[in-house]
């Protein structure tokens, strides 16, 4: 007869009901794996977290929000054998679990096979995460057409050099799902031309070089402007943007199709994809030209995005 109280039914209800660090702890006491055994099986499948990070994990002192600690937390669903997302979904408060189950809305799974993914273009590239720029300002216009679907971005964007030779930016399209990213046009509109440009058909994610016509020295600062033609997927139910580092002015304008109004939109903030999200703030449409806009004077690391409903 199984222990109704054992390890494994601990580990049963800490699945269903959470929070995350009993769980992990319930898991971690069902298989027997010391920390520095589960340190190990995590380096080998390329993903370094220390046991000390591990420790604080389990005991709820820290959650893990960083790209690198959610690829760890799906690289432990496995080492742990548990069932996928079982964990990462522990991550999300569940009186906002609403918003991460909208419509369209991408999985956990597939944000961090995206940031998988688009490390692998930008090695093509041979663009270094810090490109050798940092914004000063950014001013993206997203358009929403008839079909509810992404038609369209186009960004002004003001950079400062923080190091001599910087000649180019690397612009990142992630296109919403069912997405083609082949049929995907990138238009160089003010003081840049297109380079190369790479997609992942998988993710809808591509990287194009803007290149610059002068060699920017440590200091100066560059103002140019560049789109992306998509239209390619389906109904669109947020436009999201993500911040590596913070500082600088960021403004978003999402603008509807007179035959395709949303019911309803609001701004939301995460600290990283697995987080709540949080600064939710209702946002009303205007009545002549159909949009609705967010300004960020300081941006902080994170994400920060615009979502609507449709009914």
């Amino acid at each position: 007869m199984a222990d109704e109280g054992g390890p494994e039914a601990d580990l049963a209800a800490a699945l269903r009901t959470g929070p995350f660090h009993v769980a992990l702890r319930s898991a971690i006491a069902a298989r027997r794996l010391p920390l520095q055994r589960i340190r190990h099986h995590l380096a080998t499948q390329g993903v370094h977290v220390g046991v000390t990070s591990l420790s604080y994990w389990q005991q709820g002192a820290r959650r893990p929000q960083r790209a690198e600690s959610l690829r760890a937390v799906r690289a432990l669903e496995e080492i742990l054998r548990l069932p996928e997302e079982s964990l990462i979904r522990l991550l999300v408060q569940p009186s906002e679990r609403g918003d991460r189950d909208r419509p369209a809305a991408r999985s956990y799974r597939s944000l961090v096979e995206a940031a998988d993914v688009l490390r692998s273009l930008l090695a093509e590239l041979g663009a270094p995460v810090d490109g050798g720029l940092h914004t000063i300002g950014h001013h993206e216009r997203v358009r929403i057409g008839a079909l509810r679907e992404l038609v369209g971005r186009d960004s002004q964007h003001i950079v400062r050099a923080h190091r001599d030779g910087v000649d180019r930016y690397v612009a990142i399209h992630y296109g919403d799902p069912g997405c083609a990213p082949d049929r995907v046009r990138v238009r160089a509109l003010e003081n840049c031309r297109t380079g190369r440009v790479r997609w992942h058909q998988g993710t809808g994610v591509m990287v194009a070089e803007l290149l610059f016509d002068t060699r920017l020295r440590a200091g100066d600062t560059h103002l140019f402007g560049y789109g992306f033609d998509d239209g390619t997927a389906g109904a669109a139910t947020e436009y999201v943007r993500g911040f590596t580092y913070a500082g600088g002015q960021y403004a978003l304008q999402i603008r509807f199709d007179d035959r395709a109004l949303p019911v309803r939109c609001h701004r939301f903030a995460q600290q990283s994809a697995a987080a709540p999200r949080g600064g939710r703030q209702e946002l009303t449409l205007s009545g002549s030209h159909r949009s609705v806009h967010v300004v960020e004077p300081q941006v902080r690391a994170g994400i920060l995005g615009i979502a609507w409903d449709w009914e």
